[in-house]
């Protein structure tokens, strides 16, 4: 925790440290059965609702609950080095765990107020929260259709949600709406198998194909007003955390691609009568592919975990007592996310491309699924523009305007408007 100015009352409240070896032991395993099936997934796009629930009967969900409530008790660098593990045995899995961890985290910060015992019993057991929270079509910017309402005595949610990432496997979803009963900007934590609840997987994306982010229809479902979380509570780097989920995401991605070509290169017996050896593994050009893939790998991985230690010092700063420090630490967790996702996006699509250097034509065949791996980066590097990012980063850096920490996407105001 260095020097930081933490109250002692939180101490064995927090998730600072554990032993990681320990802790990836327990979760290995089933990593590895995880992708024994993952080109058959990719190939026939079947979702990983076995996969998924292994994870969950271990406890994967309660990584970052304290000790003290039953969980791993993870740090956040330690959190997301397991996540490019587990993205290296399937990419899908850790983007349907985005929502989930996401909504752990914004629980650990709220637990400074109020205790969140019942959350972190929940997530011990082995519930998983989706996420849901953007709409789609002619729904202006700014605007939240999807709303809660007060009939009779009852609390009703309804609306209809898009990209509803891991709702599918989930027990809990993340929903974003707004409360009409309070006129503000909520988090409805609704039961995903309450009554009026269905989720559909149509989401049919070239790339992240089984990753669950469907449609989310919401007919009267009922809610407790205890479920409905003040929006401008939520945890302040929360657009960070997302970030470094995708950066995590992507790292995986790029050692499972450079692994998989290594084996490919490794077995290939034609070579081309113009290259520079008797055999392929041995083409000092085409090691010169694998060695440049794999040294961008280890950039992307170094760097995701670098962003991840400056999530963790905002997640710390919250309990000190200097709020100008948690400002500090929170503007550092949004700049350095944006800086990662501008270089690691560049890396993996650039490794994922020119990997196909290393082989031949038989490389695009379907049954290796070899393109999978450009497919699914190009996906997750197209969520937060990084054009934008880029904006944002140079205007910080020249003048110091302020990192856009929530920001929205609809339709234009100009749409319709002549």
């Amino acid at each position: 925790m260095g020097n930081l100015d933490i109250q002692n009352r939180f101490l064995e409240d927090l998730s600072v440290s554990a032993d990681y070896e320990k802790v990836a032991a327990k979760y290995r395993p089933i990593f590895e059965k995880i992708a024994e099936g993952v080109v058959e997934r990719e190939k026939n796009r079947i979702l990983p609702y076995e996969q998924i629930n292994l994870l969950k009967q271990a406890g994967f969900g309660a990584l970052r609950v304290p000790v003290k409530f039953g969980g791993d008790g993870v740090s956040i660098p330690q959190l997301f080095q397991l996540l490019i593990e587990l993205a290296k045995a399937d990419s899908n899995i850790v983007q349907a765990l985005r929502g989930h961890f996401a909504f752990v985290e914004d629980r650990l910060n709220a637990h400074k107020f109020e205790s969140q015992e019942l959350w972190f019993k929940r997530f011990v057991q082995g519930d998983l929260a989706g996420n849901a929270w953007t709409e789609i079509g002619q729904v202006k910017i700014g605007d939240v259709i999807t709303r809660v309402t007060q009939k009779g005595n009852q609390l009703l949610v309804n609306g209809k949600k898009y990209y509803s990432t891991g709702t599918i496997f989930a027990d809990w979803v993340d929903l974003f709406a707004y409360d009409e009963t309070t006129d503000q900007h909520v988090i409805a934590a609704i039961s995903r198998h309450a009554s009026g609840v269905e989720v559909l997987d149509d989401w049919d994306g070239f790339g992240q194909r089984t990753t669950g982010s469907g449609t989310l229809t919401l007919n009267d479902v009922a809610i407790e007003r205890d479920h409905i979380l003040p929006f401008d509570q939520r945890f302040k780097y929360q657009t960070a955390f997302y970030q470094v989920f995708h950066l995590a995401t992507l790292a995986g991605i790029a050692h499972a691609a450079v692994a998989t070509f290594v084996h490919e290169v490794q077995k290939r017996d034609r070579i081309f009568s113009h290259g520079n050896a008797d055999l392929v593994r041995n083409d000092p050009q085409i090691l010169q592919v694998i060695g440049k893939a794999s040294s961008q790998a280890y950039a992307s991985e170094s760097i995701t975990i670098r962003t991840a230690e400056a999530l963790q010092r905002a997640y710390i700063s919250y309990f000190g007592e200097s709020e100008v420090k948690n400002i500090q630490a929170n503007n550092d967790a949004e700049l350095e996310s944006s800086q990662g996702q501008v270089v690691i996006s560049e890396l993996v699509l650039d490794l994922t491309s020119q990997l196909f250097n290393s082989l031949g034509a038989s490389a695009s065949t379907t049954a290796k699924q070899l393109d999978r791996f450009w497919r699914n980066a190009r996906v997750v590097s197209s969520h937060n523009p990084l054009i934008y990012k880029e904006k944002v980063i140079g205007d910080w850096e020249v003048n110091r305007e302020p990192l856009p920490f929530v920001w929205q996407i609809g339709a234009s105001p100009k749409v319709g408007a002549a």
